[in-house]
């Protein structure tokens, strides 16, 4: 698959077209009174003027040029997070975070009351873990996240009770917890989570999501200072279900977070994983794999907010499609903020594509506002099969069917082998080679 590049134009490269044509001294950065005057813009930048249209109502601009009808703010750290859901317009498809979402198959998680049943949920082998489920008045509740769309405030007005996750200070958990999600309800339905691993301890939890469901889920992580967390979240829910998550992390310092998304069921899941840094020193891997089929809608928008100096992040998402209208869409936001010097990060994504009719969306977004870091990158790369390594293989003897699986499967295994609890990683590998075989590959 070919790789994005990404070209660095200096104030010296020269410009084709109209613009190339200006003076010099028309470039943005010269003084004001020596420049000719670009339209669009000022000596801030580019002018963003207010519309007609009601655009800016929902906390958009509307664009200067090109047939974009609106941008979104400035900056990723300037989004609303409410708990309020009044705070957050009636969605229209046109807003920045929504645009690739079928609004019309979230079945009224955005429009609705969430007044269904929420899906059952068990924890097992949670050993010197404590597990409690709490009413919403508990004040560690909304403590570490505040939502940043409407679902997810829709969610969190709605939610009964709550589950809480408490990995005690210096403990090592007795094994996997095992948190089963189980879904039995088509009505839209509203979930609060709440992990939290106090500060040295180590621990890995799973939520494993299967069955039926509309589901509006809201799950809070905490990482304390010197703690070493994995969350994994598994979606094999039944093709019918729904499922719009925001998994929002907090990490201290000297922290450990490492956060793995595996989406291979549902009609439509949409996840919404974050991490931010609140201390120096932490370290945080997120990790993703997702494989749709025909019809299948399976989205991931990620953040990664560098707010303080000195921390690390790596970010790998895999996906493959096959089958007429299997739709992936992959954002990836990494924001260091201007007191984050130190920062070392890196995000990819890689798409590859088995059939015709698929289509995979994948933008990643990088934001710097210092330049005192350590190293800062992104890279997306969508394509289809490598003809390469199928010669390679089928020159040895495999067969072009069995060959092509070989490489799906190796695509793929990298991110399984993150995981870490070897009874689900063979769980999936099992499942991923159900998708081939589903897809006649």
């Amino acid at each position: 698959m070919a790789e994005t590049t990404h070209t660095e134009i200096s104030p010296d490269t020269p410009l084709d077209g109209e613009l190339g044509e200006l003076d010099e001294k028309a470039r943005l950065g010269a003084p004001s009174g020596e420049r000719a005057v670009i339209d669009g813009f000022t000596e801030e930048g580019e002018r963003l003027p207010g519309g007609d249209d009601g655009t800016e109502q929902l906390g958009f601009k509307k664009h200067s040029h090109g047939n974009a009808p609106v941008i979104p703010e400035a900056s990723r750290g300037e989004r609303r997070r409410s708990f309020d859901i009044a705070d957050f317009p009636t969605l229209t498809g046109l807003e920045e975070d929504w645009r690739f979402t079928p609004l019309k198959r979230l079945r009224g998680l955005h429009t609705e009351a969430l007044s269904g049943t929420a899906p059952a949920v068990e924890v097992t082998g949670a050993g010197n873990v404590t597990v409690e489920t709490v009413g919403r008045d508990d004040v560690r509740l909304g403590a570490s996240a505040t939502p940043e769309d409407r679902v997810s405030a829709a969610a969190w007005n709605a939610f009964g009770d709550a589950t809480v996750i408490t990995i005690p200070k210096e403990t090592v958990a007795d094994g996997e917890v095992m948190v089963s999600v189980r879904g039995a309800h088509a009505e839209a339905a509203a979930q609060h989570l709440l992990i939290e691993a106090k500060a040295f301890s180590k621990a890995v939890v799973v939520l494993d999501h299967q069955g039926s469901a509309t589901l509006a889920q809201n799950v809070e992580i905490v990482v304390g200072d010197g703690a070493e967390l994995t969350v994994v979240s598994v979606q094999e829910w039944d093709d019918d279900a729904v499922h719009v998550s925001s998994q929002q992390a907090k990490v201290g310092r000297d922290a450990r977070y490492k956060h793995v998304v595996v989406s291979l069921g549902g009609d439509l899941v949409r996840l919404t994983p974050s991490s931010i840094f609140t201390a120096p020193g932490a370290e945080v891997e997120m990790y993703g794999l997702y494989f749709a089929d025909a019809g299948q809608h399976l989205e991931q928008r990620l953040l990664v907010d560098h707010a303080v100096p000195n921390c690390k992040s790596r970010v790998t998402y895999k996906g493959a499609l096959q089958g007429d209208d299997a739709h992936t869409v992959w954002v990836g936001d990494v924001l260091i903020r201007k007191a984050a010097e130190g920062t070392d990060t890196y995000e990819t994504n890689r798409n590859l594509i088995l059939t015709d009719g698929a289509r995979s969306d994948s933008v990643p977004n990088l934001e710097i506002e210092t330049g005192l870091i350590e190293g800062a990158g992104h890279a997306s790369a969508t394509g289809r099969f490598d003809d390469e390594h199928l010669f390679y293989l089928m020159a040895r003897g495999i067969p072009e069917k069995a060959a092509r699986r070989l490489v799906v499967r190796g695509f793929l295994n990298e991110v399984i082998q993150q995981i870490k609890v070897p009874s689900l990683e063979e769980r999936l590998s099992e499942s991923v080679e159900r998708e081939l075989a589903a897809g006649n590959l």
